[in-house]
Formats: C-alpha cells, structure tokens, sequence
C-alpha cells in the first residue's frame, strides 16, 4: 500500500506557510549577476580574533558537550554584558540559557509559555518566526498592524484593541527586523504600562539592539521599572559580530521560565555547539571594536540606500536600527510580491515583498543594506530602471 504522505503531516505544520524571505533566494540562487537586498546576514567575515578563539578551542580539544544552559563563562559574560550596557542584574546560574541562535530561543520560549489556544499580541510587520512559532506552539498569534505616520512604533492604544482574556503574551522585537523602526524609552514605557494593566508576560526580541543610528540608543524593555520579572530577552551574536552560521543566541528571564525553556532545550538540542560557544565568549570580551566598525559602516550604507530610493521616487521612513529600509513601492500599481518577481526577473535585484511580514506590509518591499555600496549602488541602478516601465499613471 502506497503512503500518502500529505494526509499525514501534522494539520497545524500543514497550515504554517514557509518563509516569505525564502522564496526568491531560492530562485535567485539558479540566477547569474543577482544582487541580494534581502537575505538579513552582514556581508562581512566573523573578526579574526573571534574565529582564532575557535580554532584554540579545535586545538585544545574542546569538542565535547557543555551543560545544558552553556558554559558558565560564556553565561558570566552575558550577565556581565548585560549589566554594563543596561544595568541589568541576572544570576548567571539561574537566569540565562545559551541557545541554538535566537531563533531556537523564541521557539521553546513559545512552548514553554503557551497552553493551547493562548493569545500572542505580536506587533506588524515583524519577522516571519514570530507567527509562525507562535501556531506551532499551539497558540493564536495576534498581529497589531503599525503605521508608518507612526515610524511603524506600535502603542498601547494599538494593543488594547486587540487584546482579550486570552492574551498571555505580548511579543515585540525592537530595532524592528523588517522596518529598521526604533522604540524610544518614552515609547516602551508606555508598553510597559499596558503590559502590567493586563497581566501579560514579553518576549523582547533584541537581536538587532547594538545596531542603532543617528543619536537613537537601545533601550532594553527589562531594563524599564518592575519589568525584568515579567520579561524574556532574547539576544545573540548573529548580527552585531557577523556570527550568522555560528548559530548561536541566548535568552535571560526568570529562573522559572528559564528552568521551563532549558528542559525543552535538552530533549531537542541538548547544548549549543562548544565550538560557538567559546567563540562567543570572545566576542563579548574583545569584539567591541570590530562591532562598533561594522555599524559604522552599516550607518553609511543606511543614508547611501535612503537617499537613493527616495531620489528614486520610493517613499522610505528613515531607520534609526538594524539594518533593513522599507520601501513604499504602492505607486508602481505592483503588489509587494509582483514587484518583487518582476524585478528579479528583469534586473536581477532580490528583495524581499513587504507582505511576507505581515498584511500591513503589502505595498512595501525589505531591502537590507547589509552588502557592500557598490552593490548597494548598482541595486539602486538597475531599480530605477525597473521604474521607468513600471509606475503608475496615477503616481
């Protein structure tokens, strides 16, 4: 008897959609001359000292299993790290977890946190995960659209109406993957205030938080008063050191939820590679400098692609984090998705359609200024091409 496999795949894997961001760098990826404005990894290598402290490592022998919860000097950095950006206070044995990138963080954070059928406040547009790790843990993901006359800040009057008795959760990730959008102190505390009014636990996803620009600075959202007991932050290397293959994040909250997140880590993935681990820690000892260079380079690229895709007729708002711009593409008459085939198509530029983010993305596109200015430059090339035979009468 012949199995059919689609009748017995799981109905709630089945009704996950796969990534927006995927699709066309898998169709790329079989093109010649692309440029890739999508794909959010830095163009540059790992610094040296930090690819050396593995190699050490490698020669030392360092192959074996960590605890669960990582190496304990890794953790004591972290808390240390934490406490000097933010003036955050964790207990390195109680409070962190050392993860598979952050991605595996926020999916056993979900697990741990949901019952079936809890509520997930996620504000849009936000990275593709967030939903989708969301259903996967048996919860309903709510999306609570920003706007762009608002910098795409999401605000308390915004959650308030969607939020219900079964709301648990309130999920938001700021500098803002895909907008490149910043939450000022005055911002989150007004977050902080709706959260406590309805007894709701945060996930801060603050991957992109060492990547600000323009005066604007990171505020942790557990740094803000009687928030830290009721917040998850989740953080990792990924980003600010150019660590994207070295899989490595990490999560501090309350001992509870931790001890909760860490029992599902080790039935999955036991620990984080050592090698990446050990890395890490050098990362957070001496790799200040190599970061601070990067995104002083990502803040030149930023103002290079605003003022070439507003000159292009693009309206942009102007990020103030990460290292994503997204651009109102409406008055091409093209959806998000056809504008993004149909570039790709005719001038080999990949970016990923605002909608994969989203419904409030639709009439947006992500671009990420994480590759070189020439690149950048050439991109913005071939996009105004694409724009004499592609703008609408009514522009």
């Amino acid at each position: 008897m012949t199995v059919d496999w689609k009748k017995r795949i799981s109905p709630t894997v089945e009704a996950v959609p796969p990534s927006g961001i995927r699709k066309f760098f898998d169709i790329a990826a079989e093109m010649e001359d692309v440029i890739s404005l999508g794909v959010g990894e830095p163009d540059f290598v790992t610094p040296w000292t930090i690819r050396e402290s593995c190699i050490y490592g490698l020669e030392q022998g360092r192959t074996s299993y960590t605890a669960n919860r990582g190496l304990p000097e890794l953790r004591e950095e972290i808390v240390r790290h934490k406490k000097e950006q933010h003036g955050l206070d964790y207990d390195a044995n109680t409070d962190v977890l050392v993860t598979v990138g952050v991605s595996e963080a926020l999916d056993i954070a979900l697990r741990a946190m949901l019952a079936p059928g809890d509520e997930v406040l996620i504000p849009e547009p936000c990275y593709v995960s967030y939903k989708a790790c969301t259903t996967l843990a048996g919860g309903v993901a709510v999306p609570v659209p920003a706007r762009i006359e608002n910098e795409f800040r999401i605000t308390a009057a915004d959650l308030e109406a969607h939020v219900t008795p079964r709301t648990r959760v309130l999920l938001i990730g700021y500098p803002n993957n895909p907008t490149g959008a910043v939450m000022r102190r005055e911002h989150l505390m007004e977050l902080a205030r709706f959260a406590k009014a309805h007894d709701l636990l945060v996930i801060s996803d603050e991957i992109y938080g060492d990547l600000t620009y323009g005066g604007e600075s990171h505020v942790s959202f557990a740094s803000l008063p009687g928030m830290q007991e009721r917040t998850l932050l989740l953080d990792g290397f990924s980003k600010a050191y150019a660590m994207t293959g070295w899989r490595i994040g990490y999560a501090l909250g309350a001992p509870e939820l931790i001890a909760a997140m860490t029992k599902i880590h080790q039935y999955t993935m036991l620990c984080a590679p050592i090698t990446a681990q050990l890395a890490a820690v050098e990362a957070l000892r001496r790799g200040a400098k190599y970061r601070d260079k990067m995104v002083a380079e990502y803040d030149m690229r930023r103002g290079f692609i605003y003022r070439g895709l507003t000159k292009l007729g693009l309206p942009c708002f102007e990020p103030q984090g990460a290292f994503y711009i997204f651009p109102d593409v409406s008055s091409t008459g093209l959806s998000s998705e056809e504008f993004a085939e149909q570039l790709l198509m005719a001038e080999h530029v990949a970016l990923v359609p605002g909608s994969a983010f989203g419904d409030c993305g639709q009439g947006y596109v992500r671009c990420s200024y994480a590759t070189s200015l020439d690149k950048i430059d050439e991109a913005l090339a071939r996009i105004g091409h694409f724009l004499e035979n592609h703008t609408s009468p009514h522009r």
